[in-house]
């Protein structure tokens, strides 16, 4: 069967779909695999790499119309989905609401689309799960934007001129990327300290070296570890409670998302009003809706505060500017989902495997995800048919 990686088409994407390595272990396992030319040079991954382990280059998307397989980081775009073959598999990110005009390309085309969005969090998927490797990449990425960004040092400097005090960041989640980027902006030598709405993060937050925030509120967490959606009068009373130490911050990393939905609103004008005039905000949400009033992705946003100006930073690709390692991972990711679905060289999804149940937004050219029919305003599945 053949597994086709065609260039990533969004502007600003860096990453591609596999690497050489995750090529040859696709080979072992008896695939073919074929790679647009030079979609892997963004990522400093080059045609000659990919041919040395056994897979063929071809020119532009010529090789979509004939693939089994066809694994990407972004969703396919209309006219390449258009070149599929009824019965295909697509590997990429999806999202269920965000995306869902493309997944009704895709089951129209009658094909297989299974997301590393919706990939379900249990144990035997961890070395599937995409969102995890990448976050990982965006939260140490962010870091990096405000001490580059920031009008101060980090660390805490004694010099004969006087000491330096160091800088004091606030990390909002502590999800993956946030926990990473409480590890990053620690070993740059700042104060760290950190808020989530799941207070069995706690533990997690201390092992990074940062200080919880205990805001005396009850816990927000769903299904499989992730936050869920927080009432009207939940996310108002943390905004209240969470104003003073957003503005005692040289530095502020949102990083909260609820997967398949807007990110939440965690700071609002008013609380940007009481900050320290240079501070800087990074809104690792952004391309979901933002964490942060008036972000936007991809743009920096000046705030005029009391005696100065403080900026907001939107973040786009973020773990594309990492791009060599995230599709390092990702790679790894694609293989092992590929490796649980092929048998001497076929690739068959299981739809009873919870694994291909969980992260199949369309099986066989049926629209299979809740959230993504509830998007196309069209009727539930019945009962164990879809998530």
């Amino acid at each position: 069967m053949l597994v086709f990686i065609p260039a990533e088409t969004r502007a600003g994407e860096c990453r591609v779909g596999l690497t050489p390595e995750g090529a040859q272990k696709l080979i072992k396992l008896g695939l073919t695999v074929s790679i647009q030319e030079g979609a892997g040079k963004a990522s400093g991954y080059h045609d000659d790499e990919y041919k040395a382990v056994g897979a063929t280059t071809v020119a532009g998307v010529s090789g979509l119309g004939s693939a089994d397989v066809v694994a990407t980081v972004r969703p396919l775009e209309n006219d390449a989905i258009s070149q599929l073959k009824s019965g295909a598999i697509t590997i990429s990110f999806l999202s269920p609401t965000n995306d869902a005009q493309t997944i009704k390309a895709l089951a129209d085309k009658q094909v297989t689309a299974l997301s590393f969005d919706v990939l379900p969090r249990i144990s035997r998927a961890q070395s599937m799960d995409a969102l995890t490797s990448q976050a990982l990449c965006a939260g140490y990425r962010t870091v990096l934007i405000a001490a580059e960004r920031a009008p101060k040092f980090f660390p805490m400097l004694m010099t004969a001129a006087g000491t330096i005090p160091a800088a004091k960041v606030l990390v909002l989640g502590a999800g993956v990327a946030g926990l990473q980027a409480m590890a990053t902006a620690k070993r740059l030598g700042a104060i760290v300290s950190a808020y989530d709405v799941r207070a069995s993060s706690a533990d997690e937050v201390k092992s990074m070296g940062a200080t919880f925030l205990d805001l005396g509120l009850d816990e927000v967490e769903g299904a499989g570890g992730y936050a869920r959606e927080m009432t009207p009068e939940r996310a108002k009373a943390q905004q209240d409670a969470l104003k003073k130490f957003i503005s005692a911050s040289d530095v502020v990393i949102t990083t909260a998302a609820v997967p398949g939905r807007k990110a939440p609103t965690l700071i609002t004008t008013d609380m940007m009003s009481e900050m320290k005039p240079g501070a800087i905000i990074v809104d690792l949400a952004a391309e979901s809706g933002g964490n942060v009033d008036g972000s936007a992705a991809g743009e920096d946003v000046v705030v005029n505060v009391p005696g100065g100006s403080i900026t907001l930073i939107g973040c786009k690709d973020t773990a594309s500017q990492l791009a060599v390692h995230a599709s390092k991972l990702y790679a790894q990711n694609v293989v092992s989902l590929l490796t649980l679905m092929t048998a001497e060289g076929v690739v068959t999804p299981d739809e009873e495997d919870e694994v291909v149940q969980g992260s199949a937004v369309v099986f066989n050219g049926e629209i299979r995800n809740a959230m993504a029919r509830e998007a196309l305003n069209l009727p539930a599945l019945a009962t164990g048919k879809g998530e």
